[in-house]
């Protein structure tokens, strides 16, 4: 979500983008290829190789991807489940923290998607035709961030109730101007587009996880399984941080957070990954497609899977979106229980808010 999404929202009454998608009309993608050949997964860390501090290794799996049949929260877009398999690889224990950006970003002088100049030239090209152009005072540098003192909402649907375009907010102000992240080195990083993560990860030598390669994480030594956990709910708010409560308006915070928690607040999950549930959604290589897993189904066993080779979202049509993963301090099981290994859901490539983050994967080359 970004300006010209809120611009949407406001000014033709846009599609709703959220966990709720309609997601009845077909996709246009190719069919995945089917992997017919043999191949030899990479299971064990090579034995040349050391962990990378601050990684985990994720040793190389088969396993069903998607929805379980007895997941009471799952959408039409996690379905069918298929089967997969995955070569190993490390991934972060954590999110990447604003400790850990704040580094990259002072070495490189880099500036993100959110602080850099709006061009309405090229933004209206991503518009409806005749979208009606901002005053220039909205115009400008900024990201979307969750209302904190929201009473009441009047429809689920109109989500721009609860986000507004603030000016001046950023990774380095994640609340906007006045607000800075001194006593949160060890959050998060967030207001992170697409291209600032990639950008990221080229400096640290380091890549996105794939969709695929990001479950197979999340799923770490169990077989299957609702949750990071298991599938238990009842132990939600001791195993993540989301929201409890009635959302939009009331957070119970009985997890102990209101929004954002910092990292390893919550027990890891059963190879000692961190947050992969709640806390703030992370970034994936692969395209939003909602009816991709259809076509999926029917390839067999697709081995090293990198998703639809287009975005697809008819709740969202102006959109190019890669998938998200893991949910946020703001999902609720009554609007949007994407804290679920399962879940999935768009993120716009130059998008960012103050509850989507990413955390990084290294490869080992395959001998």
């Amino acid at each position: 979500m970004k300006l010209k999404t809120y611009i949407l929202s406001i000014a033709i009454s846009a599609a709703f983008l959220s966990c709720q998608n309609s997601e009845k009309e077909k996709s246009q993608n190719n069919v995945p290829q089917k992997n017919t050949l043999s191949y030899d997964l990479l299971v064990k860390k090579p034995d040349s190789m050391a962990v990378p501090e601050g990684m985990k290794w994720v040793s190389g799996v088969k396993f069903t991807m998607g929805a379980t049949e007895d997941d009471p929260y799952a959408l039409p877009r996690e379905k069918p489940a298929h089967p997969v398999a995955v070569d190993g690889f490390f991934m972060d224990a954590t999110e990447v923290t604003n400790a850990e950006f704040a580094k990259f970003a002072e070495e490189t002088r880099y500036v993100t998607v959110a602080e850099r100049p709006i061009d309405w030239e090229e933004m209206k090209k991503q518009l409806p035709p005749g979208t009606p152009k901002p005053h220039d005072s909205i115009l400008q540098p900024g990201s979307l961030v969750f209302r904190k003192s929201l009473e009441k909402v009047n429809n689920l649907n109109d989500y721009s109730q609860w986000w507004e375009w603030k000016i001046g907010a950023n990774w380095r102000h994640p609340y906007g101007p006045g607000t800075n992240i001194e006593d949160k080195m060890n959050f998060p990083v967030v207001h992170i587009a697409y291209e600032d993560a990639l950008a990221y990860c080229k400096w640290a030598g380091r890549s996105l996880p794939t969709e695929a390669e990001w479950e197979a994480a999340a799923k770490g030594q169990r077989s299957g399984g609702i949750y990071t956990w298991g599938d238990e709910e009842k132990t939600l708010n001791e195993n993540a941080n989301t929201w409890q409560g009635t959302f939009p308006t009331e957070n119970k915070t009985e997890d102990g957070f209101n929004y954002a928690a910092p990292v390893k607040s919550f027990p890891a999950n059963s190879i000692g990954l961190y947050d992969m549930a709640g806390n703030v959604w992370e970034i994936t290589t692969d395209w939003f497609d909602v009816n991709y897993y259809n076509q999926a189904l029917n390839q067999g066993e697709l081995i090293n899977p990198n998703g639809s080779d287009r975005s697809y979202n008819p709740d969202n049509p102006y959109e190019s979106e890669k998938v998200m993963k893991g949910g946020s301090f703001l999902c609720n099981k009554s609007y949007c229980a994407s804290y679920r290994i399962s879940a999935r859901m768009g993120l716009s490539m130059d998008s960012g808010t103050d509850h989507v983050g990413f955390r990084t994967i290294l490869r080992p080359e395959k001998g």
